[in-house]
């Protein structure tokens, strides 16, 4: 049963043959909760939202080689409210968020963190977009376009991205005079990973980084592939231990009514499908994808995982029992809806899903799976399976070794405490990428601070007034 999220993309990027359509094994990597998971409430008001400026950088195209065409410019998004920075003159701070896989503008709705604590430190906030996407796309072309030209999207890599990020802070602070303003670089999930690296690729740039939720040690084999899936496991099992039983003992269900003459066809009516099921892994490929999403951003008040479980738990069954109560489970979440699961035809993938697929397979390998774990049937990360998918994709293999190679990773206890400094690691115990994520303290100024309940990204993420004790705690000590 090969895993999940990016199984939900439609390759209309690829003309490739059938066997480029098969399923990646990859939980979603983004701060940005999918609808049905997004408290309406955790949003940075409108009013501070118009207190921002949009500005468009002429960034460089290439900025490692020296081809004429390295030169080629394109238009690169940023962000900028000036309403509480105390001026170039009293050294006030300036709070660069580092745009990841969302346009910038979906991003600033939502990170209230650094809009929250902007007029205590009377600093300049500056959201910079992430090249390839948004409005930040090189040449003129639309993102569905770059990402077909082999020639345009090698282009698109971490660290171009960094890059780009030390171009438009040195033009923000020479076109302001802020030459003494001490930077300090914000990011979460994969931006989270991009902030820890910025500090340490670009010292003299950015005197501090606040990384949230970087999983910087799930990639090269140095965490356990099946780390993510072992936490989704617990948070399930602490719960309900009821319905993680019953999670664990649907698959062999879905298996056995799936392999009967009209098993599609049934498990489509009862989990009221948007489109007939082609096999039964589909099926099992969507409720992991829910069972980890759910865990992933189990956010106060409502904790998700609860809801599900309870809506498992509490399910009146009849002959169907134990995929009755999984499909409640699935209602519990979702709510109300005409049908579930699977999306329908012609659904059409966003921006982060179809970006992060090409991220993921050219340079972003990290392998997560299913191995020994008690509530998922088994399906190990395969590298060379992996790499076979990707070639066939895009053309390219994968290099599952260029990020530890190029920023890091293997002994980062005793390098970090080498060559780092001011770097703050901040995770929540209940967001199974915390398996990759740095735990404990490292030296005086690289620093872990976590919760045991926190979710991803959480404590970036705008406040809310009856945010638990354990949440504000840790946004005050960060």
């Amino acid at each position: 049963m090969a895993l999940f999220w990016l199984s939900l993309i439609i390759l209309s990027i690829s003309s490739a043959s059938p066997f480029c359509a098969q399923k990646f094994d990859f939980p979603r990597l983004s701060l940005q909760r999918e609808r049905v998971l997004r408290d309406p409430k955790r949003r940075v008001h409108a009013s501070i939202i118009d207190d921002f400026k949009t500005f468009f950088f002429n960034q460089t195209l290439d900025h490692f080689n020296y081809r004429p065409e390295s030169y080629t410019t394109f238009k690169q998004r940023y962000l900028v409210s000036s309403k509480h920075w105390g001026g170039a003159n009293s050294s006030a701070p300036i709070f660069i968020y580092l745009g990841a896989e969302d346009p910038i503008d979906e991003d600033l709705m939502v990170i209230g963190f650094l809009t929250e604590n902007a007029a205590e430190f009377k600093a300049l906030l500056v959201y910079i977009e992430h090249r390839y996407y948004g409005k930040s796309i090189p040449l003129g072309k639309s993102f569905e376009e770059a990402l077909k030209d082999p020639n345009v999207r090698g282009y698109f890599s971490s660290s171009q991205a960094l890059a780009d990020y030390a171009a438009i802070i040195r033009h923000v602070k020479e076109k302001l005079k802020a030459k003494d303003c001490p930077v300090i670089v914000v990011g979460g999930s994969y931006g989270g990973m991009l902030a820890s690296w910025f500090r340490l690729k670009y010292p003299h740039l950015a005197f501090g980084a606040l990384a949230s939720s970087a999983p910087i040690l799930y990639f090269d084999g140095i965490t356990l592939q099946d780390g993510y899936f072992s936490v989704v496991t617990n948070d399930f099992k602490e719960a309900s231990e009821t319905c993680y039983q019953t999670i664990r003992d649907s698959w062999a269900e879905i298996d056995r009514v799936a392999s009967l003459p009209d098993g599609l066809s049934r498990l489509s009516k009862l989990f009221k499908t948007c489109r007939p099921l082609g096999s039964g892994d589909e099926l099992k490929n969507s409720l992991i994808s829910q069972y980890a999403q759910v865990a992933q951003y189990d956010d106060p008040p409502t904790y998700p995982v609860e809801v599900m479980c309870k809506g498992i738990d509490g399910a009146h069954t009849s002959e169907n029992g134990i995929l009755e109560k999984i499909f409640a489970g699935v209602v519990a979440i979702s709510g109300n809806s005409s049908c579930y699961i699977v999306p329908p035809n012609g659904t059409t993938p966003s921006q982060t899903k179809l970006g992060w697929k090409w991220q993921r397979c050219s340079e972003m390998v990290m392998g997560v799976g299913i191995t020994n774990n008690s509530m998922f049937q088994a399906d190990p990360f395969n590298i060379s399976n992996f790499i076979d998918r990707c070639n066939c994709s895009y053309g390219v293999v994968p290099r599952p070794h260029w990020i530890t190679t190029y920023y890091g990773g293997h002994d980062t206890e005793q390098i970090l405490r080498r060559f780092g400094s001011n770097i703050i690691f901040s995770n929540g115990l209940r967001d199974p990428y915390s398996s990759g994520g740095v735990l404990k303290n490292i030296s005086d100024t690289i620093v872990a601070i976590y919760t045991q309940k926190g979710s991803h990204c959480l404590d970036i993420l705008s406040a809310l007034e009856g945010d638990p004790s354990w949440l504000v705690s840790q946004r005050k000590l960060e």
